[in-house]
């Protein structure tokens, strides 16, 4: 219904608010870490002559910006750009709301200077319609050395050991895990289950390729044990709880432990934290050798305003220039979208992300985050975000799990 009510209205879709170049950007943005970044791409098209309309819709996920987006677009008012990813991109593409940026991308060769991955996902009918700010490493575990040392507790690298470690934490009077109960949030951490569960092969034939059997294997059983074990690790104040309130309770030594993507490092980076010191980042238990990404974009939407379309073509061509892609990824804490960038003021964590991404694209443990909507449709990430949000704030068992897990997947495809 919604995709037959949206293409009724590409007619109509003009951008009445933007004038001169200005550019209305949604996004949802509204961290320390995450503030400091999308304010550096509004000064970088000040200093180039176009304005800059902020449209910032706070939630962590995205879940908010997308519902108003759809308001907008279905009322003939979509922003200049907003932030979408993945398969989104290529949705709204088919409906033919996406602006072509092609000659920017040409003029500029992003083909060569994006790895394929990325680019692949920026293209609509093979031409250029997104431009990408960053790669971020979504299966991070982000530990207080301070926490663990007081505990007599070691970092884990397996599930197992993380169980063990966890118990040593919480008996020391402290919590072992920060997690904030959002929906968005408890698909992040059982994202990281499977995968080091499961390993790459499995997390791609089940969770990318929706493989029937692969989802209804013994593996998905395993997942959820594990899964559920984690529920008795984290404090009663969770529910509601914002990711960047949970990276804090890390940072200030009230919890051991956050499985969360790399934008966690930018709230570090915001309280003068140094990794290695005060923190340390290692990927999440059994996931060493892959790399779950999620890549941050803006798409452009089709504007008949020819100044809107030229503050556009800039917006586009800032993006990739190498000076915001280097100061962008330092505040936001991920690394660069763009290929062959210096290395020299990036921090470690950053370094073991960019060759974690390079050695595992070379081993097949490269995938797409489905819990940030890089893997699968929209329909298919809310089935599984529900399925994950109700177990994990349940007594349900691993069986109950694997059941609606496949039920709900299969209901949504």
């Amino acid at each position: 219904m919604l995709k037959r009510t949206l293409a009724a209205c590409i007619a109509a879709t003009t951008m009445t608010a933007a004038t001169a170049a200005d550019v209305e950007v949604l996004h949802y943005w509204t961290s320390g870490g995450e503030a400091k970044s999308v304010a550096y791409l509004k000064e970088k098209l000040t200093e180039a002559g176009v304005g800059w309309k902020d449209f910032a819709v706070a939630g962590g996920g995205g879940e908010n910006a997308m519902t108003v987006l759809k308001s907008r677009a279905v009322s003939g008012t979509p922003p200049t750009a907003a932030q979408i990813k993945g398969p989104s991109i290529q949705e709204w593409g088919d409906l033919g709301f996406l602006a072509d940026i092609d000659s920017v991308a040409q003029a500029n060769n992003w083909d060569a200077l994006l790895p394929s991955v990325v680019s692949d996902v920026m293209k609509h009918e093979g031409k250029y319609v997104a431009a990408p700010v960053n790669v971020h490493r979504v299966n991070w575990l982000w530990a207080n050395p301070a926490v663990f040392q007081k505990a007599g507790a070691t970092i884990p690298t397996t599930w197992d050991d993380f169980i063990v470690q966890a118990k040593k934490i919480k008996d020391a009077g402290l919590i072992p895990l920060a997690h904030g109960g959002q929906a968005w949030q408890d698909a992040t951490v059982f994202e990281a289950v499977v995968l080091g569960v499961g390993g790459a092969d499995y997390y791609q034939k089940a969770f990318v390729e929706l493989d029937q059997a692969t989802l209804a294997s013994d593996t998905t059983d395993e997942v959820f044990r594990v899964f559920g074990e984690l529920r008795g690790l984290i404090d009663e104040n969770s529910p509601g709880r914002d990711w960047n309130v949970a990276t804090s309770m890390v940072i200030n030594g009230e919890a051991a432990m956050q499985i969360m993507g790399d934008w966690a490092k930018g709230e570090f980076t915001v309280a003068g934290k140094t990794p290695g010191v005060d923190y340390v980042c290692v990927a999440a238990p059994g996931t060493s050798g892959a790399f779950t990404f999620n890549v941050d974009s803006f798409a452009f939407f089709a504007q008949s305003d020819a100044d809107a379309q030229a503050g556009q073509q800039e917006m586009a061509k800032q993006i990739l220039g190498e000076d915001f892609q280097e100061v962008f990824n330092l505040n936001k804490g991920s690394i660069p979208a763009r290929l062959g960038m210096a290395r020299d003021n990036f921090d470690s964590c950053a370094h073991a992300s960019m060759d974690a991404f390079v050695a595992s694209a070379q081993t097949g443990g490269l995938v797409p985050s489905f819990a940030h909507g890089m893997a699968v449709s929209e329909a298919v990430s809310g089935a599984i975000y529900d399925v994950a949000t109700n177990y994990f704030n349940s007594d349900q068992s691993p069986a109950d799990g694997k059941s609606q897990l496949v039920e709900a997947i299969q209901a949504a495809m």
